[in-house]
């Protein structure tokens, strides 16, 4: 175990290994994990595939392994294509990676957001798991964005796809945010998201939550388009080899999202300024303004 992950001690005299999970931003899952070797030819073709499905979400196995022979030159069987799908999490049936895949025993929430105008930070929050590929192995992100902004408020990486990752994410983002929680938590149907764990930490808070229909990537459409931004402009040009070194060159990147890169949106504006700005004014507030 290497990195922040290899800080914890399983006989720490006064701290418990969640505390010191915590304290160090690292998944607990992910001190039980043990890493499979990945071959060198998989791990470049996972990456291609990556790279197609970021292209076309509803592609199926048997145009992957057309693809694969026209455009690369590699010849790759359906079964094998099948098999690292199932490795990267993504599953084509649900036009969208396989962390839509609900869990039958889970609840189901309704998609609060058709014709829904939000005009203001907080209003809704959306989250959302991705696949990074890297040179030695496999990787997760989960990212927790501010929907009127597009500021992102947290994320979290890990090796496992689970909900403690996505709970690690929620947490950073209530601290980013100063306390302050959205009225709706908007996220796709994945397992991780419609677990009891996940569901009770929003309705403990009093959030209300909203969850794509079936099929719908498009009902999260921001927070895709931010999976495409950050694997073409920094994952795949960088190509990350160890937990750490991703780490590191994704806090940069999103510290540029969030603060610095301008957004044809919002004329120029940042993510940052635009969820700093005060809420418009509503029609009753303005006519209290008029009378006084």
């Amino acid at each position: 175990m290497s990195g922040r992950a290899g800080l914890v001690e399983n006989e720490h005299p006064f701290l418990s290994l969640r505390t010191q999970c915590e304290l160090l931003g690292v998944c607990r899952s992910s001190l039980d994990y043990v890493p499979v070797p990945v071959s060198a030819e998989d791990l470049k073709i996972m990456r291609i595939m990556d790279e197609i499905y970021l292209r076309d979400p509803c592609i199926g196995a048997r145009r992957i392994v057309l693809l694969l022979e026209r455009d690369h030159s590699l010849c790759v069987n359906r079964k094998r294509v099948s098999r690292l799908r199932r490795e990267m999490g993504i599953e084509t049936i649900f036009c969208r990676p396989r962390t839509s895949i609900p869990d039958r025993e889970h609840a189901k929430f309704p998609y609060l957001l058709r014709e829904k105008n939000i005009t203001r930070a907080n209003e809704v929050w959306c989250s959302d798991i991705t696949y990074v590929p890297m040179a030695g192995g496999n990787a997760f992100l989960c990212a927790v964005m501010d929907w009127h902004s597009r500021k992102v408020l947290g994320w979290a990486v890990s090796n496992t796809m689970d909900v403690a990752l996505c709970l690690t994410a929620l947490a950073r983002a209530v601290k980013a945010a100063g306390g302050v929680l959205p009225g709706i938590f908007n996220t796709d149907q994945g397992s991780q998201f419609t677990s009891q764990e996940w569901v009770g930490a929003l309705q403990e808070k009093g959030i209300a939550i909203s969850m794509d229909g079936k099929g719908r990537w498009m009902d999260n459409v921001f927070i895709e388009r931010l999976w495409r931004s950050v694997k073409h402009e920094d994952i795949y040009l960088r190509e990350y080899a160890t937990i750490d070194d991703l780490i590191a060159g994704l806090a940069r990147w999103f510290s540029d999202y969030n603060e610095w890169r301008p957004h044809a949106t919002f004329g120029g504006s940042t993510p940052a300024k635009i969820y700093a700005q005060k809420p418009p004014a509503t029609d009753s507030q303005t006519e209290l303004k008029k009378a006084a």
